[in-house]
């Protein structure tokens, strides 16, 4: 039996790498011949290393559901990365007419936001300024995206005072038209961009 490897060690760039899960839940990498934890994962998704996963019985596959796993094992050992308003507005989508247009809108932002992390990581270096300011910028960009996804989402809310009565909800407003819907999410996702340009260039 092979010994379990740390990485997905000898795997040429650009090369997606096949783990394998088994009944008795553990995971095998076939570029390595080893077999891995969801920790080593953790450490190739950080690395850049492309893999997927297939259920070896089935041949099913479980990489959305295997990458679930190693974030629900980082927020329990104290990573905490997702705030509890962001995963309540995500659960409340589950199910919302307008759940369709959410992967997408996640997956731009994400994407926006990391390569405006790296530009500016790279500015800050080569001007040599301290991490203050970078660290300043970060939570900046967190604050921004944070406030896109209230605007985003129907379920955002503002938490009670202690003592304080929820106000009376206001009459249901008549539901926006497939198209008018769309090209409300266009503009949001435009005007997030805009903004991630400019503090970029500011």
């Amino acid at each position: 039996m092979a010994d379990t490897q740390e990485t997905g060690g000898g795997v040429n760039p650009g090369e997606r790498v096949v783990i394998k899960k088994y009944a008795n839940r553990r995971l095998y990498n076939t570029a390595s011949s080893s077999y891995v934890t969801l920790e080593h994962l953790s450490e190739m998704v950080k690395q850049g290393v492309d893999f997927v996963v297939y259920d070896a019985k089935t041949n099913d596959d479980i990489t959305r559901t295997v990458l679930t796993q190693i974030i629900f094992e980082e927020e329990s050992q104290g990573q905490s990365l997702l705030p509890i308003e962001f995963l309540r507005q995500l659960i409340g989508f589950y199910g919302n007419s307008m759940q369709a247009f959410l992967p997408s809108y996640l997956e731009l932002s994400l994407s926006s936001f990391t390569q405006q992390q790296e530009r500016m990581r790279t500015q800050f270096s080569s001007l040599g300024q301290s991490t203050g300011a970078y660290e300043e910028q970060i939570r900046q960009n967190l604050q921004l995206f944070d406030k896109a996804m209230k605007m985003f989402s129907p379920f955002a809310y503002a938490p009670l005072a202690r003592n304080e009565q929820p106000a009376p909800a206001p009459p249901p407003k008549p539901a926006p038209a497939a198209d008018e819907a769309l090209n409300l999410l266009r503009k949001q996702m435009s005007d997030m961009q805009a903004q991630l340009d400019k503090l970029a260039k500011s």
